[in-house]
């Protein structure tokens, strides 16, 4: 934009005059409307502010004293600024400091042309907003508005006041546009030492998910001895990427990690190859493969593949780094093809597992269904509801006999009252199975077929009121329920047996038709079920403060079709008391316990206990018993010890086994912009194997963890952990000076 000399000339009389009469700065307003200035190509204007406005050579302006230039959202203020109106050039100097979208940057000498948004600053200070992030440079040469480049420039997310760490470089290369920034021959300090050198890294000035490096992993493990691990990110596009994790273990050699994301409109899935080409402790080559694929075929038909492999029985024994991993045994492969459309429901499906052996505790192989089809629907016609499940599967076992079998199970459900306090549901099924037996039948088990029906009433009550307790308005509920059910008895002890199994009595499973999983074992039953359901919800808002329920079964005759017998034939159940709920905002509880009347004891109960009054705090409590087969303490915590220092533990003991299952100890030292995590790992990696770990952490905020990452164990082990770093970035227009 130009602004002819004499007619700045003819302005500074009344700009003088307005100086003189008034504290507030002057605004001047540049555009090719102003004062009918000629046709100008750029279309953004630009506003100066300033104590003092003075007309220089022709198409010069001078602002002096509190001076701000603002254009496209970019604000400029300075004690001096020099404006050239045919070039566009800005020379700014004395305290100047450059806004935009929340980032700064100020220095003493700024020379900067607005039109393009190259220019070059001295000395400068900057804040990136994105991060919170800030540094120091001899010379900022800026490209444009998003690229800037930095001569012997530092880089940090501390405070301005609390510098313990800082990333010192020859030359920083920020690109906002990408949120970017690349380092060349860069220093990590840490407490003013020396941490790691590289001639070159990047680092993301936001969340955006970029390719490089990330930070290496290293710790020890007993199974592995030293180890170290460098990931390389590739961001290939916006719906695919991939991570390339090489592992190097002392005593074992080099496990190569890789993993393939993709995700379209119509499909998803991951992929993840892992191998270790020499094992030296095995003395073998091992490896992993993994594929989760869904897809969306349109029309109701869907599609999902899951396939798992592993080389040998002992690979995440050996090479695993938690108690979950270590504990898979059964690795799925599977493919299904879905179908879901007006009201019908369609699968079919293959499936089979690698069975991983421990030597010590051989188990059964599951058996593989070559293949599953099945077929569902529900309608509800007039004052019916009619619903309708099928299943065909073709089962197979190298050793085990194998079989088809068929299952038709059609039902009609007829809701007598449908008040929201009232409900009554009698419903009557026939379930039909059909078995056509194949290879590996030993016991020449002929072909069979088993019909039964089954009728079931199930009824109850929802009673309400207001109460106040403890100066607390609440809503008081009490629920009855009565649930019947019938089914004659039939001999089955010469059918095979595929897929059932005894279920475990809960109250679930009190108010179910069939006392096992599966199909191949249907319970006789004439039996009544009785519990009682009573709620505390806070009138304020909805929580389920308290939740108790008590409940037993009657039969009028006792059960004679079982897989487990049991050790007292009666016509009474066992009692289930059952508690949970939100105590207080920070006490919750769930609790269940399972009374014998017919021998008078204890057969089941397991209690947990959470504290947790805030993001930081927490104590898990818990304990479960199983006569003759479980007794287990779990506790675990995270707790500040001061201001800085937390503590976190899990022991997890196994009294009837009489050895630790997992222990966990460590400590968190959390600083503004730096976390260090000192943790320890003892874990049972089989019946005869114990594994332990040791994980050294330190993680500057925003750029680099250095050490083996313990996270993933404390929060699968610590329920309620709390990354204590893990915060958002709050957005500032602070100005550095």
């Amino acid at each position: 934009m130009r602004l002819p000399l004499g007619l700045v000339l003819l302005l500074l009389p009344s700009v003088f005059a307005s100086i003189a009469r008034a504290e507030e700065p002057l605004q001047l307003k540049l555009d090719k409307t102003f004062m009918s200035l000629p046709e100008s190509a750029e279309e953004t204007p630009a506003f100066v502010e300033a104590d003092q406005l003075t007309g220089k050579k022709e198409n010069q302006i001078e602002a002096t004293g509190n001076a701000i230039l603002r254009k496209r959202g970019q604000s400029i203020r300075a004690d001096r600024l020099l404006y050239f109106q045919d070039t566009e050039d800005l020379d700014a100097e004395g305290s100047v400091v450059v806004e935009q979208a929340g980032n700064t940057m100020s220095g003493p000498h700024l020379l900067l042309n607005l039109d393009s948004g190259a220019g070059l600053m001295t000395q400068p200070v900057y804040f990136i907003a994105e991060n919170s992030s800030r540094g120091r440079a001899d010379v900022m040469h800026i490209q444009d508005a998003q690229h800037y480049t930095l001569e012997n420039a530092t880089y940090t997310t501390c405070r301005a006041d609390d510098e313990d760490w800082l990333l010192r470089m020859r030359g920083l290369d920020i690109d906002r546009k990408n949120d970017i920034g690349v380092a060349h021959h860069a220093w990590v300090e840490f407490m003013g030492a020396p941490l790691l050198y590289s001639p070159w890294m990047d680092f993301p000035l936001s969340d955006r998910r970029k390719s490089g490096f990330l930070a290496p992993v290293f710790g020890s493990t007993t199974q592995g001895g030293t180890d170290l691990s460098l990931s390389y990110y590739w961001n290939i596009a916006p719906n695919f990427d991939a991570t390339f994790s090489p592992r190097v273990m002392t005593k074992r050699g080099v496990l190569l990690n890789n993993e393939f994301r993709y995700l379209e409109p119509d499909y998803a899935g991951e992929l993840h190859l892992d191998v270790l080409p020499t094992d030296r402790l095995a003395n073998r080559s091992r490896s992993h493969v993994s594929l989760m694929h869904a897809h969306n075929l349109g029309g109701g038909f869907s599609s999902h593949l899951n396939l798992n492999r592993v080389s040998d029985d002992g690979y995440y024994r050996d090479l695993a780094d938690s108690v979950t991993t270590t504990s898979q045994v059964n690795l799925l492969r599977e493919g299904t093809l879905n179908y879901a459309a007006g009201g019908w429901n369609a699968t079919a499906r293959v499936q089979r597992y690698q069975t991983l052996q421990d030597p010590a505790a051989p188990i059964v192989t599951p058996y593989a269904r070559l293949p599953q089809l099945t077929l569902g629907s529900q309608q509800r016609i007039s004052w019916a509801d009619l619903a309708f499940a099928g299943e065909y599967v073709d089962f197979s076992h190298p050793t085990l006999v194998n079989a088809q079998r068929l299952v038709l199970n059609p039902s009609v459900s007829v809701p007598l009252i449908r008040d929201p306090a009232y409900y009554l549901t009698p419903k009557f099924s026939a379930h039909s199975t059909y078995y056509s037996m194949s290879a590996n039948n030993a016991a020449a088990l002929p072909n069979a077929s088993r019909t039964l029906p089954i009728f079931s009433l199930d009824s109850g009550m929802a009673f309400e009121r207001d109460w106040q307790l403890f100066g607390n308005d609440y809503l008081h509920t009490l629920e009855p329920r009565v649930f019947y059910v019938y089914v004659p008895y039939q001999d089955q002890s010469q059918l095979p047996n595929f897929d059932s199994a005894q279920a475990d009595f809960s109250f679930t499973q009190m108010f179910a038709e069939n006392r096992f999983f599966g199909s191949d074992r249907i319970g006789d039953a004439n039996q009544v079920t009785v519990a009682v359901t009573s709620r505390l919800l806070s009138q304020q808002n909805g929580m389920e403060r308290l939740k108790l329920t008590l409940g037993e079964r009657f039969s009028f005759s006792p059960p004679r079709v079982n897989l487990v017998t049991p050790a007292v034939s009666t016509n009474r159940s066992d009692i289930l008391l059952g508690a949970s709920g939100q105590l207080t905002d920070a006490w919750s509880l769930d609790g269940e316990w399972q009374y014998d009347p017919n021998q008078s004891q204890t057969q089941r109960y397991n209690v947990s206990a959470r504290f947790r009054p805030e993001s930081g705090k927490v104590i898990n409590l818990g304990y479960r018993f199983t006569r003759n087969t479980l007794r287990q303490a779990d506790i675990s915590t995270q707790w500040p010890l001061s201001h800085r220092w937390h503590a976190v533990a899990r022991w997890n003991y196994s009294f009837q086994d009489r050895r630790l299952l997992e222990g966990i100890v460590g400590l968190e030292y959390n600083q503004d912009c730096w976390t260090f995590r000192l943790v320890a790992q003892r874990f049972t990696v089989g019946t005869q194997q114990i594994n332990t770990g040791i994980f050294v952490q330190l993680e500057l905020n925003d750029l680099v963890k250095v050490g083996s990452d313990p996270l993933q164990i404390l929060k699968k082990s610590v329920p309620g952990y709390t990354k204590l770093n893990d915060k958002p970035v709050e957005k500032t227009t602070q100005v550095l000076r």
